[in-house]
């Protein structure tokens, strides 16, 4: 008995030695993503284990709220390129009108939706500490000009936030601003788009 549990115990021993640091994570199951206006057309998405693997080290540690929205604003950007490659959705032009009628162009609807999937993602994967993951917004000051957006809520202080990647080109880090001041239609904070410039 007490020769088999030495040789357990070393064996055990060797194991834990010469095990890798670390074993990566697997990607995330396929999942579905919107390559044109409204979402009227979509594919289902697959990554591999290395693409998530690079999406997970933007998330080594967050010592805030707020440092962890500029992870999520370079995790989506990367995740655009990666899904775009596959997808066609690389072509995507910021707003509507410099890409209208071109095949890979976006509107806010799709990419609200795709944002919120990327962020359901991540939040899947515990990369997230400070925030959850809410429903899309809709901002509506006139009938015409309606404005979808992604959302999260900072659990520290529950202040909701815009996630918004349409005033942008594809796998640009999207805007992230107090939802409050989206509906608004408030400049955002780097102060080279207004949200109400459609």
């Amino acid at each position: 008995m007490n020769t088999l549990r030495a040789t357990v115990t070393a064996l055990l021993y060797i194991t834990c030695m010469y095990a890798p640091a670390v074993i990566p994570a697997p990607a995330p199951q396929p999942f579905y993503i919107c390559t044109d206006y409204h979402c009227d057309e979509g594919e289902t998405v697959s990554l591999s284990t290395r693409q998530w693997s690079q999406v997970q080290a933007f998330f080594a540690s967050a010592r805030s709220p707020a440092e962890e929205r500029q992870q999520i604003r370079k995790a989506i950007a990367l995740l655009e390129v990666q899904v775009g490659g596959i997808t066609g959705t690389s072509r995507d032009l910021a707003k509507n009108v410099s890409g209208a009628g071109q095949p890979g162009q976006l509107d806010c609807i799709s990419e609200s939706k795709n944002t919120t999937t990327y962020l359901r993602l991540l939040s899947s994967d515990g990369l997230l500490q400070w925030h959850t993951v809410e429903e899309r917004e809709l901002r509506h000051p006139w009938i015409v000009d309606l404005h979808w957006t992604a959302v999260i809520r900072d659990k520290s202080t529950d202040q909701r936030y815009a996630v918004d990647s349409w005033f942008l080109d594809n796998g640009q880090p999207p805007y992230i601003q107090p939802l409050q001041q989206w509906l608004s239609g408030h400049a955002f904070d780097r102060g080279q788009e207004q949200l109400t410039d459609r």
